[in-house]
């Protein structure tokens, strides 16, 4: 006969898991870096009439790379986002013109 599982309590002792010990704590509190959550400062691809709906409704666009914001600078004054740039390059073809 082959032994089967048993549900009765095992005699064996349980280990408690290894918890790092804590770090010294310093004094210090972090404080957030002012900022207006436009940290990478590029400009990004959006479709265009959701871009000219969020200016004047206010509500976020969400860019080809992912970005969730809402635009309120003029987008001449960034460099190109490179993970956009580099999706429109992969669905239109790379543009050779920047060379």
């Amino acid at each position: 006969m082959a032994p089967t599982a048993s549900s009765a309590p095992t005699t064996e002792p349980t280990t408690k898991p290894r918890v790092a010990p804590a770090e010294p704590d310093t004094g210090t509190i972090p404080r957030p870096v002012p900022d207006d959550g436009d940290h990478d400062r590029f400009a990004h691809y959006v479709d265009k009439s959701e871009a000219a709906r969020s200016y004047v409704e206010g509500t976020p666009v969400r860019a080809l790379c992912g970005k969730i914001w809402v635009p309120s600078r003029d987008p001449d004054r960034y460099p190109v986002c490179p993970t956009c740039k580099e999706i429109v390059d992969a669905v239109f073809g790379a543009d050779d013109d920047e060379s």
